[in-house]
């Protein structure tokens, strides 16, 4: 089992590395150790891993999320991009569609109730509004079909909930990044709660913890 979390030699950053930990996967598979995987020569992955490695080295420290994303769209010449967004962020999601275009992007945006379907429709009984209140259920697969349809360059998802998001990588036939990632207790700033995990936030970060001990 690779435990690279709690490494502390990190040899992997070293150019001669004179050890390895004893579950280092760099040891376990010595064969991929110096070599890079043969899928970064793919025609369809080499060019936007080099661009987006080297968009990393351009910007680095300086360019907000949002700037790399216009940057790598440029150095592959992709003019229209998706945006698979959650409706409780529909005013930065306007914000962030703007910034694009501005930048010289076709924005195709998709909210994430699309489709009006109510959520006991595919079996799902807790809800947020309460028994018998109209809600409707997130629809990423749907997101990421209509996007298929629209035939976006890349998409890039922004704000959907968790697992939810999962379920629009698996559909999107696009690449797909994440500019904005769901966190509806710390203002979609979930780092936050691993600044504090030992503080202000361990009372609600380990509900299951007596079970591991």
């Amino acid at each position: 089992m690779y435990t690279c979390a709690h490494c502390t030699v990190k040899a992997c950053r070293q150019e001669h590395p004179d050890q390895l930990p004893q579950n280092c996967p760099m040891g376990l598979h010595p064969d991929t150790m110096d070599t890079p995987q043969p899928e970064y020569f793919l025609p369809e992955n080499h060019e936007f891993y080099v661009k987006c490695s080297e968009i990393e080295a351009e910007g680095y420290g300086q360019w907000p999320r949002i700037r790399e994303i216009v940057e790598l769209c440029h150095a592959m010449g992709y003019k229209k991009i998706g945006l698979a967004f959650c409706g409780g962020l529909h005013k930065e999601a306007r914000t962030a569609a703007d910034i694009l275009r501005k930048n010289g992007l076709e924005v195709v945006s998709v909210m994430c109730k699309t489709g009006h379907v109510p959520k006991p429709a595919v079996g799902i009984e807790k809800q947020v509004r309460g028994p018998g209140a109209f809600e409707p259920m997130c629809n990423p697969i749907l997101q990421a079909k209509l996007l298929n349809e629209a035939q976006t360059e890349l998409n890039v998802v922004f704000g959907l909930c968790v697992g939810h998001d999962s379920m629009f990588y698996k559909y999107s036939d696009a690449l797909v990044t994440t500019l904005v990632v769901k966190d509806r207790a710390l203002a979609h700033n979930p780092i936050g709660a691993i600044h504090c995990a030992d503080g202000y936030m361990k009372p609600r970060l380990f509900p299951y913890a007596g079970d591991s001990e």
